[in-house]
């Protein structure tokens, strides 16, 4: 999929008349030489690096900065998203290859942040700053950065008020045929809504975006139009955490896409009670071309499910996964497993809860912590079994549960199996009524069939012998969930230099 992130910081600072290239390193995947050969083959003045994971690519990040400093020491290079947010004071005291660390959302904040570096710095980010420098860096909100060594945090940029304020750059993608997802072609990833109003413990974006917001319906519909009129867009994700808070907006989206005509097909994440409460306009959803809804039901364990504040009951669940299937749309679960009260007669009762179910598909995951959630400060005990930070990808047990890892990993494996392979599951792959969908099945079927054995192998003949280490707050640190909604409304702030949108560059 196309890193929307990138992307969306890309197309205001083109707009602010700065010169940008998009080097995207999933394709190969890129080694680290190769990363750094083709951004010094540029040879910019700025790098910004960002991902589409949280905890698990940061480990990445580092060693991508560092190697690209060694040979461009004087580029500046600046890290954002969701980790580098909530940990910015120890990742640059700690690595002195991340000179700038954007906390929150960046469109706005980046083109301020180049028309800084423009007016005050001249040398290179790792020469001691001139007093210049340490005052326009300062006048930028929304960042971290170091003043004589030491890391500073200015005020938090005020979340942005109007999301259509701001474009994507999309004209940054050099070959849009590598970007193919479910079998449908061409692929793009569009934002509908920020935020999400709901409470669950262990969400790490929710207090990022400090609030839902939207950007309008029918102008959100037209860029999807768009990127298939322009780029033969045929497939788009929707990369909301929760697109449907509004029923009245999420209709008018939906009609708005209808009037759109276009052959695209789409896919979102919504909750399961908004499944069940839209299920007179479900017709809607499949005429505006949602082929395929994620949802998550986490925990089968009811003092869990409360624990967590998921607020979700399974008969919701069920009645959502019917009424997708009485509308041709398909179902995808996402089941979390890793939870400490778990025993071997929970994940039993999952199963044959999820079978009651009946989705089209399964997503078998793992709770993994983040710092800046409550769930951090409740798991602050658990001992960790897997040391390797990497790995926090929710593919693989992070924390020690009642039972043993390798009893897990088998519960999960047995999960996906009976899941997929009931004969049901199968009928529908061989023979749904809808060819569409019937293609997108096998499809996934396939994707599926490489990641199970990829990860079973994995499991047996590489991370053999894990044993439970130290508790988690020792592992990792103090809990930062007071710093959850941090990035709180703040005045804004002026710019105090001129030609905000002269080029960084000049050739």
């Amino acid at each position: 999929m196309p890193p929307l992130g990138l992307l969306a910081v890309g197309g205001p600072v083109i707009d602010a008349g700065h010169q940008v290239r998009l080097i995207d390193a999933e394709f190969g995947p890129l080694s680290t030489p190769a990363i750094v050969s083709a951004v010094a083959a540029w040879a910019p003045d700025a790098v910004f690096i960002g991902h589409s994971g949280s905890t698990s690519a940061h480990p990445v990040i580092v060693r991508i900065a560092r190697a690209l400093k060694a040979v461009l020491p004087g580029v500046w290079m600046v890290y954002g998203g969701v980790y580098p947010t909530y940990h910015a004071e120890e990742i640059l005291a700690c690595h002195w290859e991340i000179d700038v660390i954007v906390r929150g959302e960046g469109e706005a904040t980046a083109p301020l942040l180049l028309a800084a570096f423009q007016a005050g710095v001249s040398a290179s980010p790792r020469l001691p700053k001139s007093p210049k420098t340490s005052e326009v860096l300062a006048t930028v909100q929304g960042i971290a950065y170091r003043e004589a060594g030491v890391p500073r945090l200015t005020p938090p940029a005020a979340p942005i008020q109007n999301l259509d304020a701001f474009r994507v750059g999309w004209e940054l993608i050099e070959d849009w045929e590598r970007y193919q997802y479910w079998g449908a072609g061409r692929a793009g990833v569009v934002q509908f809504s920020r935020g999400c109003p709901h409470q669950c413990t262990y969400c790490g974006q929710r207090g990022f975006w400090t609030r839902w917001r939207h950007r309008d319906p029918a102008r959100t519909a037209a860029e999807i139009g768009r990127l298939h009129r322009r780029y033969g867009v045929r497939f788009v994700d929707l990369a909301d955490e929760n697109p449907t808070s509004s029923q009245r907006l999420w209709r008018e989206f939906l009609e708005a896409l209808i009037a759109e005509n276009v052959p695209v097909q789409l896919v979102a994440t919504i909750r399961a009670g908004d499944i069940v409460r839209d299920a007179d306009i479900l017709h809607l959803y499949k005429k505006a071309g949602f082929a395929r809804i994620l949802m998550g039901v986490e925990t089968m364990n009811a003092d869990t499910q409360a624990r967590i504040r998921k607020g979700a009951t399974t008969a919701t669940d069920r009645e959502a996964v019917r009424l997708l299937r009485r509308h041709d749309i398909l179902s995808q679960v996402a089941y979390v497993v890793g939870f400490e009260e778990e025993a071997d007669r929970d994940l039993l009762r999952g199963l044959r809860q999820l079978l009651s179910y009946d989705p089209d598909q399964i997503n078998a995951m793992y709770v993994t912590p983040h710092r800046w959630t409550p769930f951090y400060r409740e798991s602050a005990g658990r001992r960790v079994i897997e040391a390797d930070q990497s790995r926090w990808d929710y593919r693989h047990q992070v924390l020690a549960t009642g039972i043993p890892a390798w009893r897990v990993f088998l519960w999960v494996k047995l999960t996906e199996v009976l899941l997929q392979l009931r004969p049901r599951a199968l009928w529908r792959v061989l023979a749904h009524r809808d060819l569409v969908i019937r293609k997108a099945l096998r499809w996934c079927y396939g994707v599926g069939r490489r990641a199970w054995f990829f990860e079973v192998r994995a499991f047996l003949f590489r991370r053999r012998g894990r044993r439970a280490g130290l508790r988690l707050a020792e592992f990792w640190g103090a809990p930062q969930d007071a710093e959850e909604e941090a990035l709180a409304p703040a005045a804004p702030m002026q710019a105090k230099w001129p030609e905000v949108g002269k080029p960084l560059t000049s050739r």
